[in-house]
């Protein structure tokens, strides 16, 4: 009798795995295409100025750069978010859930606006701080006290992200975002080469583009009456509390590669080119690692949400087999590709060179950069953000900014820096891999979100 219940409990275990795999793919997939969708802003802006002349292209760049910083810095406002509505809409508590996500929408809406305005104030000193004046300057400020105006409707539609996210609608934030590059790209070359209007063309398709992909956003969100969105303190101050953990995190991460690349531009040009281009790559790749942290992220919270500890270590532990996988194939690819890719950057063998020093590392950290993504993902679906944040500060200003420094000092160039990143990925591995195997992160019911509730 035991040896019939054997083969029917492994089927019956196995069939759970593939269920599981299915739902991982089926969150993954599409959330891979919003990521993707992101970034096309800036490729169409790129693809269409590139073409009116080097001064506005050079304009574009130096203002692209500071607006895609700080929408980067923001992307608290979905991830902030998404824990807190994937539990409570889980545990069946619908209306709260939405509540929790109008108020995200609120709240990127009351910090949208005062960050356009001071972007726009200090557009012109900011810009000739970094470019040193001229023309370029000049255009680079214009463009950014436009592109300012659209700061507060991108925030709301990254609000509007992780709310969808949270109860498990991460398809329509695909149309939504693809609806709005496509009419962006129709009006860039309405204003742009139809009306003639340049740069500030450019600038002004993006607002409106931005504009109306926000009002797809609540729209969807079902606005109701003007009750439902009345500010709520105590809601706005848990948000806050969270984002503001999740914001010391990122920023703590970007301060990371700002520091490898202030290091490396010491070192010599060369270098510091070699490493624009793989850290270009570097956050290219990390598009699909992140789209399965997104479906951790979601399915974490889901499971605690409706107390199912087992099944969201389960679902937790084979997204990081996943992304694990992933990193593997990635590696594989680079290492590859090696010969060929960086010939598609430069034609410098100089960079090239430093490049293909670097180049093992870079495609070794892939695996890596799997495993720690998806334990990203599975503590922020907890809401362990405080640990994140701690966890991040730690590694970068005890692992990384000493081996970079020492990276300056005792010569050892850009194969230094990027051991030293190397390092950095390897503790965060070990410190995140220790809390994800403790469960103190395991909290079960919508209890654990009503600190944003």
């Amino acid at each position: 009798m035991s040896s019939r219940a054997h083969p029917s409990g492994t089927r019956s275990r196995r069939l759970r795995l593939i269920a599981d795999d299915r739902r991982i793919i089926a969150f993954a997939v599409p959330a891979l295409g919003a990521l993707v969708a992101e970034p096309l802003y800036v490729l169409v802006d790129t693809i269409i100025v590139g073409h009116l002349g080097v001064t506005q292209l050079a304009a574009l760049a130096l203002a692209g750069a500071v607006l895609s910083a700080v929408m980067n810095l923001c992307n608290f406002l979905a991830y902030g978010c998404t824990p807190a509505v994937g539990r409570l809409h889980a545990s069946g508590e619908t209306e709260a859930a939405a509540h929790v996500g109008r108020q995200a929408m609120l709240l990127a809406l009351g910090l949208g606006v005062p960050l356009a305005t001071i972007i726009a104030a200090v557009a012109s000193p900011l810009m000739e701080m970094m470019s040193g004046g001229g023309t370029v300057a000049s255009a680079a400020a214009t463009y950014t006290r436009i592109a300012a105006l659209g700061l507060p409707f991108a925030l709301l539609a990254v609000a509007g992200q992780g709310y969808l996210r949270g109860v498990s609608r991460l398809r329509l934030p695909l149309v939504l975002l693809l609806a709005g590059n496509l009419l962006n790209a129709l009006l860039e070359v309405l204003f742009v080469y139809g009306l003639h209007l340049g740069l500030t063309g450019s600038a002004w398709a993006t607002v409106l583009a931005q504009c109306v992909m926000a009002a797809g956003f609540l729209v969807v969100m079902d606005p109701g009456t003007l009750r439902t969105w009345r500010v709520d303190p105590r809601t706005q101050r848990g948000l806050a509390k969270t984002g503001s953990e999740i914001f010391i995190r990122t920023a703590s991460l970007f301060a990371t590669f700002l520091l490898a690349g202030a290091i490396l531009a010491h070192v010599g040009a060369t270098s510091l080119a070699a490493h624009q281009v793989a850290f270009q790559l570097w956050m290219f790749l990390a598009l699909t690692l992140d789209a399965l942290a997104i479906a951790a992220q979601v399915l974490v919270s889901q499971q605690l949400g409706i107390g199912r500890i087992a099944d969201a270590r389960r679902l937790a532990t084979r997204t990081i087999m996943w992304s694990v996988l992933a990193g593997v194939l990635l590696g594989g690819a680079m290492l590859a590709l090696g010969g060929i890719l960086p010939r598609l950057f430069t034609t410098s063998n100089a960079v090239l060179t430093r490049i293909w020093e670097i180049w093992p590392i870079f495609a070794l950290m892939q695996p890596t950069n799997g495993a720690v993504f998806a334990l990203d993902g599975i503590l922020l679906g907890a809401g362990d953000t405080r640990f994140l944040m701690r966890a991040m500060l730690a590694t970068s200003a005890l692992i990384f900014a000493p081996l970079a420094v020492a990276s300056l000092l005792l010569g050892w160039g850009i194969v230094g820096v990027w051991l030293g990143l190397l390092a950095f990925l390897i503790a965060r591995l070990l410190t995140c891999g220790q809390r994800f195997w403790s469960e103190r992160w395991a909290i079960a019911g919508p209890s654990a979100a009503r600190a944003a509730v």
